[in-house]
């Protein structure tokens, strides 16, 4: 998929500004804070509702105003029609529009744009909290597995269900039919999590082996959230195990919405071995597979973004990621302080744009 056309209006820097992207790689020059970070969290924002940089939305409004907008159309592989996606923010929430009519969930726009971000924060993917890793196989999912998102759904509203009754202390057969319900649905969401990930592991192999082939053989453990078997029944079992701890904290401390992986390698067994450096090349080799485990499942590849890659990476892997970058079949964007020069004899397409203050211009 690539994007053939961005609209970006009245967020952060920008009052309203229009991007026609190549196919190929497109970098964004300027200097600090002249917005070239505002253009990816746009196409990012376009495609999950939510910034890379964290839980600012209402944040992305340019001041002063009171909606931001941002439009694209889009080519895909699969399908020679051009779709038109549409995604607005104001005071009182989101709405979105696809090819023109209005939508009624997100998920459905979210769907259209698959999105893979590399940027300063991506460290978190390693470094930080088990929710970033959860959300690392579920975009995978969410775009590959239709049978992802009802169960996700189904489960994360019995959740809900559940805490609100476990903070009123509740008797226990009101909880019943909530953990039946967290069950069910569970332990679909554990099998197709555990699937994907061994199925990621071979793909994983070949960036590591790029990127990082003196930490030697990779390897992942999923971790499903809570103890005893994966099934439904045993994830009810747990459920009613843990009831009196729940009671007592008020939330469910177990249950896929738990669940963790963890990566580690022949010569770094533990994430605590690895360098800041290779702390952040492990998070590059893992989204770079993402997205090639993404475009073998679904035949096209994701939109890529990274962000001010040049300071994240010595100068021996910035040039092996423009390799890759310049043999890989994806639209790419990538931001910077300077033009960056491709390797040598680069296949593909690149346009540069500078970046001033809200505006935006190409480069010759």
């Amino acid at each position: 998929m690539r994007i053939d056309s961005l609209t970006i209006e009245q967020l952060r820097l920008f009052d309203r500004v229009v991007l026609e992207p190549g196919a190929g790689i497109n970098l964004l020059v300027g200097d600090n804070g002249a917005g070239k970070t505002s253009v990816l969290e746009a196409i990012h924002v376009l495609s999950s509702g939510r910034s890379f940089r964290g839980s600012v939305r209402d944040a992305l409004i340019r001041r002063g105003e009171t909606e931001l907008r941002v439009f694209a159309q889009l080519h895909s592989e699969s399908d020679l029609r051009p779709v038109r996606l549409g995604l607005s923010r104001s005071l009182r929430g989101w709405s979105a529009r696809l090819d023109g009519q209005p939508v009624g969930l997100l998920s459905r726009l979210f769907q259209e744009l698959a999105v893979v971000c590399f940027e300063p924060g991506s460290h978190a993917l390693v470094s930080g909290g088990s929710e970033q890793r959860r959300r690392f196989i579920d975009w995978a999912l969410f775009h590959v597995e239709p049978a992802f998102l009802m169960p996700w759904r189904r489960y994360q509203r019995a959740l809900k269900q559940r805490n609100v009754l476990l903070k009123q202390h509740a008797p226990g057969s009101a909880l019943e039919p909530w953990e039946q319900e967290l069950a069910m649905h569970g332990a679909l969401l554990n099998a197709l999590r555990a699937h994907w990930l061994t199925a990621f592991q071979p793909i994983l192999e070949i960036t590591t082996g790029r990127f990082l082939p003196e930490l030697g053989e990779v390897s992942l453990k999923f971790l499903q959230g809570w103890s005893g078997e994966g099934t439904s029944a045993g994830l009810q079992s747990a459920f009613e195990a843990a009831r009196a701890r729940d009671f007592a904290v008020g939330h469910s401390t177990i249950g896929p919405h738990r669940a963790d992986w963890s990566i580690g390698f022949a010569r770094a067994p533990q994430r605590e071995m690895f360098s800041r450096g290779q702390e952040k090349l492990v998070v590059l080799a893992s989204l770079l597979a993402q997205a090639s485990a993404f475009a073998e499942q679904r035949g096209q590849w994701p939109i890529l973004l990274l962000d001010d890659l040049a300071s994240e990476l010595d100068a021996t892997h910035l040039a092996a990621t423009l390799e890759w970058l310049s043999r890989t079949p994806a639209q790419a964007f990538l931001t910077g302080t300077s033009r960056i020069d491709l390797p040598v004899g680069a296949v593909r397409e690149t346009r540069v744009f500078h970046v001033e203050q809200g505006r935006m211009a190409p480069l010759l």
